[in-house]
């Protein structure tokens, strides 16, 4: 039988100084060729074993697939499999991870239509960052491991679906990162030991990819690892310990942004109603820089700018239980007090702590707020609120819940109530029970 290549070569030398090599492929008789140009036969053999590259195995070896194990796992709800649908041809593609989350945790599979699609969605990501992987391969069950063992871009799946000491041994980053991300959590304690064991001996992404575990599910209990973080000679791992410490309200670190914070913010109660007096940093000390805090690349004074990311940087890491107690106010009453054009710098910090701290109430605030009116101008201030509505409790996004806006609102204020309703909806679509699709 020729090969590809042979077709190739004849066509390159051309017919007239070389023959068109034959064409015999196993169980398919050789055609006669008709008198007719060279040119034509060579075509038509090339014609005739692209048929057959394409068809995939001679057919003396063709067997019958595998059958799939039956998955005692439920479908989704046909409502629930349509969003999927949507969420797989780029309709809020970040909330794809949402979605996968909530039918693992709800115990529901992927509907075995949409396989393909999700798992070529997943196989783009980068394997350093498994996370979409890991759930594709958990809402896909049985029938996405024996997609899997048909397809080799699919062999993912596998890697996440098996258990045992040797992804973390032999794996590559990606096994490692799965088989430590379910350790934890099934057993936190263990997995804390297996990173300090590690921690020497890794390298610095291997230590970004600890932490980055460990700040799926901070407690206190981990504050001790995470603090001698802070002295990592990485700069990167650094940062992510002080920023995990901060979601931790009653952590070291979060105790020490509390005072500098305080030092920032002050009420002023006077005859015209009470306002937030602000005084940002003047400088950035060793301490600050040991959590987490950067400086400017300039000596001396800090100009205002300097001064004012300072400012962002510190209300961001503050335990927001600081302004409540301190002010003995609620996170609406504190979020609508007058601040003057420290605005922008007030709603992003208290933002980035809301969703560090996983604070509902602060988060419902800050949105309500942005929603009513009262969203700064600042370009940072509709990514601030792009990323909020996507980390706050999906209720909020229920018509009656939800603040009311006048017509014709800005594309921000639209895009958030349309990320709100639609994050309502998918979840709710999820807990419908599934007997219906």
């Amino acid at each position: 039988m020729s090969t590809w290549q042979d077709l190739v070569t004849a066509s390159l030398i051309g017919t007239e100084r070389s023959a068109v090599p034959p064409v015999a492929l196993p169980g398919v008789p050789t055609p006669a060729d008709a008198p007719a140009d060279p040119a034509a036969i060579l075509l038509d053999r090339a014609a005739l074993l692209t048929v057959a590259r394409r068809g995939g195995r001679p057919p003396e070896q063709a067997e019958p697939l595998p059958v799939a194990e039956p998955d005692p796992e439920p479908a989704v709800s046909r409502a629930a499999g349509h969003r999927l649908a949507r969420l797989l041809s780029g309709e809020q593609p970040d909330l794809l991870t949402e979605w996968l989350t909530a039918a693992v945790t709800r115990r529901r599979r992927v509907p075995a239509h949409l396989l393909p699609a999700l798992l070529d969605r997943a196989r783009r990501v980068t394997p350093t960052d498994p996370e979409l992987r890991r759930l594709a391969a958990k809402a896909g069950g049985s029938r996405a491991r024996w997609l899997a063992g048909l397809n080799p871009d699919w062999k993912f799946v596998t890697a996440h679906t098996s258990a045992g000491d040797d992804a973390w041994r032999l794996g590559d980053a990606g096994q490692r990162r799965g088989y430590l991300t379910a350790l934890r959590a099934r057993d936190p304690g263990a997995a804390r030991e297996l990173i300090a064991a590690d921690w020497d001996a890794a390298g610095p992404d291997e230590r970004v990819m600890f932490v980055n575990v460990v700040a799926g599910g901070p407690s206190l209990a981990d504050e001790p690892l995470l603090e001698a973080a802070l002295d990592d000679r990485s700069a990167w791992v650094r940062k992510m310990a002080a920023d995990v410490l901060a979601a931790l309200p009653r952590s070291a670190l979060a105790q020490r942004m509390a005072e500098r914070a305080g030092r920032c913010l002050r009420l002023d109660r006077g005859i015209r109603g009470t306002r937030l007096l602000v005084s940002p940093p003047t400088e950035c000390d060793a301490a600050m820089r040991r959590d987490g805090i950067t400086p400017s690349p300039g000596a001396g004074r800090l100009p205002l700018a300097d001064r004012t990311r300072l400012l962002l940087d510190v209300v961001a890491r503050t335990p927001l239980q600081t302004w409540t107690d301190g002010f003995r106010m609620t996170p609406v009453e504190i979020v609508g007090m007058r601040c003057g054009d420290w605005a922008p710098v007030l709603f992003t910090g208290w933002s980035r702590a809301a969703m560090a701290q996983r604070h509902q109430e602060w988060m419902a605030a800050l949105i309500n707020w942005a929603i009513a009116g009262g969203l700064p101008g600042h370009p940072s201030g509709a990514e601030t609120l792009r990323r909020l509505v996507r980390r706050v409790d999906p209720a909020l996004g229920a018509p009656e819940t939800i603040a009311s806006r006048g017509a014709g609102p800005p594309p921000a204020i639209h895009d958030a109530i349309t990320v709100l309703r639609f994050r309502h909806d998918m979840l709710k679509e999820l807990d419908v029970d599934h007997s219906d699709g």
